[in-house]
């Protein structure tokens, strides 16, 4: 039994394009991604203006319940704000995670870079660095690299970032040995073009949208290792505000004061989830240009 959707004549007559709408469905929810990004971006800067309280001041009674006291997310253990501390935890993890992604872009896709360009040996040599790297497993090196140099943000920031930057190195390598192989490139070095030019000129462009999508696509899961670290006591030092040390340190009062780990809980799961949205938006809207 035939029906009027599946009905070629239908179709035609009445301009009905499937694909066409699933096309601009996905370009929305790409957009929507991006200017997710811009909003948390923007609410990271505005932190200390929308913040209502000091985030490490005392302004209240301990254990106020959400909506109560003047308390939107209530208050915690010693009657701090825990929508200000909040707020300033996701200020500190936001950036925190743009940092170790750029960080890890321009270190390991300068290693990326020159080996994949200079080949020979000096390829061999840097990509048996980052295997060797990669070989350690991650989070088990960025807690030891935590743990030894102590409690501390910028701490936990060295000992993520010295483990992240070997997957960049690893995919601009492979797609400067996939660019250098394209005519243009060897157009290029006959015409006497230095190998400095070639490599800024043609190479360095086309690897650029494949470590933005890249890059973009870490947000999320480093926001989770970085509040993971910070579960584990290798973040900021108290009274500081931070997502994962705060869920930890109030981790006791969860079956009685419910609001006051969940809440810096529930900013982790946020963050990382626009994270991710905003990296799979990106890596669309390059991908269509």
């Amino acid at each position: 039994m035939t029906t009027a959707l599946s009905n070629p004549t239908f179709l035609r007559r009445t301009g009905f394009r499937g694909s066409t709408g699933t096309a601009d469905l996905t370009r929305l929810l790409s957009w929507s991604g991006v200017v997710l990004l811009g909003l948390v971006t923007l609410v990271a800067v505005l932190a200390p203006v929308l913040a209502p309280h000091d985030p490490i001041t005392t302004i209240g009674s301990p254990f106020v319940a959400p909506g109560h006291g003047g308390f939107l997310l209530g208050s915690d253990s010693v009657g701090r704000d825990i929508l200000s501390r909040v707020l300033y935890g996701v200020r500190a993890s936001w950036f925190a995670a743009l940092g170790v992604v750029i960080a890890g872009l321009v270190f390991g896709g300068t290693i990326g870079l020159i080996a994949g360009s200079a080949g020979g040996r000096i390829d061999s040599v840097l990509m048996r660095i980052t295997d060797l790297f990669l070989a350690l497993p991650a989070p088990v090196m960025a807690i030891a690299i935590g743990a030894a140099l102590g409690p501390g943000f910028m701490h936990t920031l060295l000992a993520v970032s010295v483990v992240w930057w070997p997957f960049y190195a690893r995919i601009v390598r492979g797609e400067v040995r996939r660019l250098a192989a394209r005519p243009h490139m060897e157009a290029a070095r006959l015409s006497g073009t230095g190998p400095v030019r070639r490599v800024l000129r043609h190479l360095l462009p086309g690897v650029l949208p494949t470590a933005v999508v890249t890059g973009s696509l870490d947000i999320g899961a480093l926001i989770l290792t970085l509040a993971g670290l910070s579960f584990l006591g290798l973040g900021q030092v108290a009274p500081a505000p931070e997502l994962g040390a705060d869920s930890a340190r109030n981790l006791s009062f969860l079956l009685q004061y419910w609001w006051v780990p969940v809440m810096p809980g529930l900013a982790v799961m946020v963050l990382a989830l626009i994270g991710n949205i905003a990296g799979h938006g990106v890596r669309n809207l390059l991908e269509r240009n």
